[in-house]
């Protein structure tokens, strides 16, 4: 018997078309011989939609189609399962049935562990993040905080808050100029480079911050690491066992990656990692295995699996690291929880993307059952003596 495994993409996050491209990449390369696959799509407005036609890239140019063709459902849990339940009229029908959810989101209000505590309370397995890992590897500021604590090197930074740039900017202003020009500037909770920008001057630094508070109330500025060589890496696994893929050079002609680097760069229905599809979606240019030392390359692998761990990560994800080409100085950027084609390009030379698909169900399905052996409850009867406030009240003091 096939394992249901319900796709869930899309969402209200300023990311929601790569979403949209990353999940049909990855419904192409399900096992179907192993996996009945079941569409979610996340509309912007939040409605929840199935249907077979949404496993295809065409649909999504024209919402208005989607909307006649697709299904409005929600999903639920009854005695029997986890269903996905049409909306319409007074009873609800079940339309499909899950086994297991697979969140592709990204960024705010998905990505972020909104969607992962939904899961949780619902009660079904879900690939990759629980709501704590997501939740920091969505803030910037805090994961970094994170691993400042376990002597995880990060570039210098400051952060604040909209509200207070707005009552004191002088303040910021001079926190900025401790870390030294040039510096960049990012919404704490977005991704994709979506609102960053690099700021040289006092002058040029308000123009920035202005662009990300149009997106975030929680800004991070850090310095722009000198003679700049960027890194990814990849990790797979969980809290007990973790590993590594290759390694990419990002290249690019801007001072970061920015958003037409990763996705606007120019793909016809095949992106540069060679792999066919038809959404179009180009990537970075990058240079696979990384051309960097031996030595500097068993550090990314180790920070990798240090920042996996510290963050209570799990599932795919890939982590980017800035190193200083003079120095040799490695910091870690960022860890992208749920990235972009799932990072399948940097496990290519190991393990082909289905197998990495499957690898991740096959993974959430056995933590789910070791988990289910844990004791979650305790047999009490503080309910039964329970006769009032006040009642409750010296029951707790004795």
């Amino acid at each position: 018997m096939k394992i249901k495994v319900g796709v869930i993409f899309g969402g209200e996050s300023v990311e929601h078309e790569v979403s949209i491209i990353t999940a049909v990449q990855a419904m192409e390369h399900m096992d179907q011989n192993k996996y009945d696959i079941v569409p979610i799509y996340v509309s912007k407005d939040r409605t929840w939609y199935t249907g077979k036609m949404l496993m295809e890239m065409d649909v999504y140019r024209d919402f208005d189609t989607l909307k006649r063709y697709a299904k409005k459902v929600m999903l639920v849990k009854t005695e029997t399962g986890f269903f996905l339940q049409s909306t319409k009229g007074l009873f609800h029908r079940n339309v499909a049935e899950l086994d297991i959810a697979f969140p592709i989101v990204h960024g705010k209000g998905a990505e972020d562990g909104s969607l992962a505590g939904f899961l949780d309370f619902i009660g079904i397995p879900y690939v990759g993040c629980n709501v704590l890992g997501a939740a920091l590897g969505q803030d910037k500021v805090v994961q970094r905080q994170l691993m400042e604590l376990n002597q995880i090197p990060v570039p210098k930074y400051t952060w604040f808050y909209d509200s207070e740039y707005l009552m004191d900017s002088a303040r910021i202003v001079k926190e900025v100029k401790k870390i030294g020009y040039p510096v960049i500037v990012k919404p704490a909770k977005l991704g994709s480079s979506i609102g960053i920008s690099i700021a040289t001057s006092t002058k040029e630094l308000d123009k920035c911050i202005t662009e990300a508070i149009t997106y975030d109330n929680k800004i991070i500025i850090e310095q722009v690491i000198p003679n700049l060589l960027e890194v990814n890496c990849s990790v797979f696994g969980n809290y007990e066992y973790q590993e590594t893929s290759q390694l990419a050079e990002m290249l690019t002609k801007n001072q970061f990656l920015t958003f037409d680097d990763k996705y606007l760069s120019g793909g016809k229905g095949k992106t540069k990692m060679g792999m066919k599809t038809s959404a179009k979606m180009s990537t970075s240019e990058m240079v696979i295995p990384a051309r960097i030392s031996k030595n500097i390359e068993q550090k990314v692998r180790n920070l990798s699996i240090q920042t996996f761990r510290t963050l209570n990560l799990a599932g795919t994800v890939r982590i980017d690291f800035l190193i200083n080409r003079e120095t040799d100085e490695v910091y870690v950027n960022e860890p992208n929880t749920i990235p972009g084609s799932l990072a399948f390009y940097l496990w290519r030379d190991m393990k082909d993307y289905t197998t990495l698909l499957d690898d991740m169900i096959t993974s959430t399905i056995r933590d789910y059952k070791n988990a289910n052996k844990k004791t979650t409850s305790f047999d009490s009867n503080i309910l039964s003596t329970f006769n009032g406030s006040k009642g409750m009240k010296s029951k707790l003091r004795s």
